[in-house]
């Protein structure tokens, strides 16, 4: 759980996780302001990290992924404290990648139209349908959506690629997609309805806009690697392991 000031949803989605699949949870706090952190062990979560300064989304993912290989995990899903995703989808998500079905599995808002049905501003869906064709026609996938929060990996997967040199950012999500997709991993997606309402954490227009920009720079190096016209770093530096 990739956590900042997650307070006062933190419980209700803790509670809604399935603790006969999951084996221990890891909440990394990104210097909230609020008591997310207290909160997260009085709840009884196993391991609560805490940043000493706000490193943002891409660097407190790195912290969530970083200790779950740590600690040994198998599957690492990765579901936000903000009640935005169900985690009712963990059962599902975890079964197909311990099944070895596929190795990651993302949890599409898009999907069965749960995206406008759940609030997503329209303005948000438009962006995410324009820069999702953007992205498959860069990266020769088919993915409905590459902007989802809830994404579930095999440990395998986190291992393979070099997530530690992506940005702090919110392209970050992307930064790892592109890598998953050059390594050859192959994807799942299954239909994820979501929750937009004034306690779950959204980024501001000015931040959408930024990370528009980001995406459609990823998904042009992505393209200019596969056709080796260009070398890009987050895909061509290995992991050092």
């Amino acid at each position: 759980m990739p956590a900042y000031n997650a307070s006062e949803t933190l419980v209700k989605t803790y509670n809604e996780i399935d603790r006969s699949v999951v084996d221990f949870v890891i909440l990394v706090d990104d210097k909230s302001k609020d008591n997310t952190a207290e909160l997260a062990k009085q709840i009884g979560i196993e391991h609560v990290i805490v940043h000493e300064k706000n490193t943002g989304y891409g660097g407190n993912q790195k912290s969530c992924y970083k200790k779950a290989l740590q600690e040994n995990a198998d599957i690492v899903i990765m579901l936000h404290p903000d009640y935005q995703y169900t985690p009712t989808l963990i059962l599902p998500m975890a079964h197909i990648i311990a099944n070895k079905v596929y190795p990651v599995v993302l949890g599409s808002r898009i999907l069965g139209n749960g995206a406008l049905r759940g609030g997503m501003p329209m303005y948000k869906y438009i962006a995410n349908r324009g820069l999702t064709l953007f992205q498959n026609l860069c990266s020769g996938q088919k993915l409905s959506e590459y902007h989802t929060g809830y994404r579930a990996f095999s440990a395998d997967v986190l291992r393979k690629v070099n997530f530690e040199i992506n940005s702090d950012d919110f392209v970050f999500d992307n930064q790892m997609l592109s890598q998953i997709i050059f390594e050859n991993f192959e994807i799942a997606e299954i239909t994820c309805p979501t929750k937009y309402f004034k306690e779950a954490s959204s980024i501001n227009l000015r931040r959408s806009i930024t990370y528009g920009f980001g995406v459609l720079y990823v998904s042009l190096m992505h393209l200019l690697a596969r056709t080796g016209m260009f070398t890009y770093r987050i895909l061509s530096e290995k992991k050092r392991l």
